[in-house]
C-alpha cells in the first residue's frame, strides 16, 4: 500500500509532537523547574555584582573627593576661598571635619558645614557634635588605615551618611590626620531606588542599613545582624554567598546572595522570592503546552500543502544558499520561486534573512567603526556578557595640550576638521599595534591592550603605540605647519593593572569599558605629563615588565592626585631594534620642557 509524503510528514509530526509535548508538559515540569530555579540563583548572584560594581564605583568616588578636598584643606589656610569654593562644588557634602591623630588622641584641625543646609533645616551650629554623641563614629578603624561607612540619620533629622577616611600618615607609617564627611543619603539610594521582583539593599559591617528600595526602612537605620543571610554576611568567611532561607517578616522561601566590598567595610545583598520564580515556571509550562499545541494544528496543514510543490524548489534554494554562504546578498529568491505556498513564503523569508544578514554586516562594519573589531567580533558572538570580569590589561591615556585654548579661538567646524584629522591618525596606530580604543572623551582618548582579548605581548605592543603616535603626530605638525596651522602638544600616559572589564549599563544601552584603579591611575599619569614638559610617562609597571625592550628613563617620585604613596614614573627614550641596537625616537614635540593648559 502507497502512503504519501504528506501523509508520512503529518503523521510523524504528530507523534513527535504529541510525545515531545507530553514529555515537556509532564514529565519534565521538575525539570524545566530546576533549570529556572539555576537561572536565577545565578541571575540574582549577577544582580548583587552588577550592584557592587555599581556601589564600588560610587563609594570610590565619593572617598576619592572627600580625601582630595581633606588634603586641600591640610595644605590651605581654614578661611581660604579655594577650600570653600571645593567644599561649596560638593553638592552632596554637607560638612567635613578633619582631626589630628596625637598620641591616641583627637585634635579638631578644621570643621566646615554649609550654612545653607543647616538653614533649610532649620538647625544650629552645634547640630554636627551632637550627632557624634548619639551615633558614635568608629574612629577606630580609620586610625587603622581603613575607610568606614555608616548611616547618621535620626527621626524627623536629615537623611544623612557618614564616611571616614585615612588622609596622611607620619613617618611611622600610623596615620596622622583623618577626616569625616558627612554626606546626603540620596547619594546612596539613588542606587537602590529601583523597583522589581528583587529586593536590594546596602549595609554596613555591623548589619546596619545603609540603602534599602524601601526608603523608610534606610531612614530608621534598621539593623539586621539578625537575618538569616546577614548572620552568615558578618561572620569571617567567604566575600560572597548565596543561599535559600525563609524571609523573618513574610516567612516565605527566599533566595539571597551577598557580596562584601572589604575596602569600604559595606556589604550588597540580592534577593528575590521563590514564589516569583515558581509561578513564572508555572506560566512558562503553560505557554509551552499551549504553544506546541498550536503548532501540533498548525504544522498538519503546513506540511500537507509543503509536501505538495517541496523538490524544485527546496534545491533551488539550496543553491541560493551557496550563493549567500560566498557572502553575495543580493540574491532575489521570491524572484525565481514564483509558487504561492509555503516554499513561497520560504523564499520571501529567505529573502529577509538576506536582507538582515546584509543589514548584520553594515552593523557588524559600523559596530566596529565604535567599538573596534575585537569588541564587536565578542559581542555578536556572545562572549561578552552583562558584568565584569578581573583581568590585567594596559590602559593607556592621551590628551592634546591647549585644547580649551584652540576651541575658543576657532571655529567649531575647523575644531572637529582638527580632531578627525587627529584621531583617524592615532586610532589606526593603536588598531594596528591591537589595541582597543575604550571611548574619546572631548579631545582625549582612552585605548586597552588586554580586553577583552589578552596576549602576552600586549604591553609591548601598547608602548610601541605610543612611540609610533609620538613619531606620527611630528609628521601632522609638519603638515600643519605647512598648511598654517598651530602644531598640536600632546600628553600619554600608559599603565598595566587590574581592572573589572565587561559591559555595563540598564537594559536600554549598555557600554563595554574597563573600570577600576588602574584606569584612574593611568588618567593621572597622563596628567602629569603636563608638569613634566613631556609627551609621554609610564608606570613603573610598564618599566618592570619593559625595561629589556625599551629605553627608559627614571624623572623620579611623583605625587600623584588621590594617591597617598609617591610614584616612580618613566619617560621612554627608545626602542631595541631586533639585531639589539637602541633607535632613539625623540621628535620637536616630544620634550617640549614645560607645562601646557588642557
Amino acid at each position: 500500500m502507497r502512503i504519501s509524503i504528506s501523509t508520512k510528514l503529518i503523521i510523524m509530526t504528530i507523534g513527535f509532537l504529541a510525545a515531545t509535548t507530553f514529555n515537556i508538559g509532564f514529565s519534565n515540569s521538575r525539570e524545566i523547574e530546576n533549570r529556572v530555579l539555576a537561572r536565577e540563583k545565578d541571575f540574582n548572584q549577577e544582580k548583587a555584582h552588577a550592584k557592587t560594581l555599581e556601589v564600588r564605583a560610587l563609594l570610590g568616588s565619593l572617598v576619592d573627593r572627600v580625601q582630595a578636598l581633606g588634603k586641600l584643606s591640610l595644605q590651605a589656610s581654614q578661611e581660604s576661598k579655594e577650600i570653600e569654593f571645593a567644599f561649596e562644588k560638593e553638592k552632596n557634602l554637607v560638612s567635613l571635619t578633619i582631626y589630628q591623630v596625637k598620641n591616641g588622641q583627637l585634635i579638631p584641625s578644621l570643621f566646615k558645614t554649609k550654612k545653607s543646609f543647616l538653614e533649610s533645616h532649620q538647625l544650629d551650629s552645634k547640630f554636627f557634635s551632637q550627632l557624634r554623641e548619639k551615633i558614635p563614629f568608629p574612629i577606630q578603624t580609620i586610625i587603622e588605615k581603613r575607610v568606614a561607612i555608616r548611616n547618621s540619620s535620626l527621626p524627623k533629622l536629615p537623611p544623612l551618611i557618614t564616611i571616614g577616611v585615612p588622609l596622611t600618615r607620619d613617618e611611622k607609617d600610623q596615620v596622622s590626620h583623618i577626616a569625616l564627611a558627612d554626606i546626603g543619603m540620596g547619594v546612596l539610594q539613588s542606587a537602590f531606588s529601583e523597583k522589581g521582583t528583587r529586593n536590594l539593599f546596602l549595609t554596613d559591617e555591623k548589619g546596619l542599613l545603609l540603602s534599602h528600595q524601601n526608603e523608610a526602612k534606610a531612614l530608621a537605620r534598621l539593623s539586621l545582624a539578625q537575618h538569616p543571610l546577614m548572620e552568615a554576611a558578618l561572620k569571617q568567611g567567604p566575600s560572597n554567598l548565596q543561599k535559600e532561607y525563609l524571609d523573618p517578616e513574610s516567612d516565605r522561601e527566599v533566595i539571597g546572595a551577598f557580596v562584601k566590598i572589604p575596602e569600604y567595610g559595606v556589604i550588597v545583598v540580592s534577593e528575590i522570592d521563590r514564589s516569583v520564580i515558581q509561578e513564572a515556571v508555572g506560566t512558562l509550562v503553560s505557554s509551552v503546552i499551549e504553544t506546541a499545541g498550536i503548532h501540533v494544528s498548525v504544522a498538519i496543514f503546513l506540511i500537507f500543502l509543503f509536501s505538495m510543490t517541496l523538490t524544485k524548489p527546496i534545491e533551488r534554494l539550496a543553491e541560493l544558499i551557496q550563493h549567500v554562504s560566498k557572502g553575495n546578498f543580493e540574491v532575489k529568491a521570491r524572484a525565481q520561486i514564483r509558487s504561492r505556498d509555503e516554499v513561497g513564503e520560504l523564499a520571501r523569508a529567505f529573502d529577509k534573512m538576506t536582507l538582515g544578514l546584509k543589514e548584520r554586516d553594515k552593523v557588524k562594519s559600523l559596530f566596529s567603526k565604535f567599538h573596534g573589531s575585537k569588541v564587536a567580533e565578542d559581542i555578536l558572538k556572545n562572549n561578552i556578557g552583562v558584568g565584569g570580569q578581573n583581568k590585567e590589561v594596559t590602559v593607556f591615556f592621551s590628551d592634546i595640550r591647549g585644547f580649551t585654548d584652540f576651541s575658543d579661538q576657532h571655529a567649531p567646524e575647523e575644531v572637529v576638521e582638527m580632531l578627525n584629522e587627529y584621531f583617524e591618525i592615532m586610532v589606526r596606530i593603536i588598531n594596528r599595534n591591537h589595541g582597543v580604543v575604550d571611548k574619546f572623551i572631548g579631545d582625549a582618548i582612552m585605548a586597552v591592550w588586554g580586553a577583552p582579548q589578552s596576549s602576552e605581548k600586549d604591553t609591548s605592543h601598547a608602548l610601541k603605540a605610543c612611540l609610533e603616535m609620538r613619531q606620527a603626530l611630528a609628521a601632522l605638525n609638519n603638515k600643519r605647519e605647512a598648511r598654517g596651522q598651530m602644531p598640536l602638544l600632546i600628553g600619554m600616559g600608559l599603565h598595566t593593572g587590574p581592572v573589572i572589564s565587561g559591559t555595563i549599563g540598564s537594559t536600554e544601552r549598555l557600554e563595554y569599558t574597563v573600570i577600576g584603579d588602574t584606569v584612574n591611575l593611568t588618567s593621572r599619569i597622563e596628567s602629569a605629563t603636563k608638569e613634566f614638559g613631556l609627551d609621554l610617562l609610564v608606570s613603573e609597571s610598564i618599566y618592570t615588565k619593559l625595561q629589556t625592550e625599551f629605553l627608559m628613563e627614571p624623572i623620579g617620585e611623583v605625587q600623584l592626585r588621590g594617591k597617598s604613596e609617591p610614584m616612580n614614573l618613566y619617560k621612554v627614550l627608545a626602542y631595541k631594534s631586533p639585531d639589539g641596537e637602541w633607535i632613539e625616537v625623540k621628535t620637536s614635540w616630544s620634550d617640549y620642557g614645560g607645562s601646557e593648559a588642557a
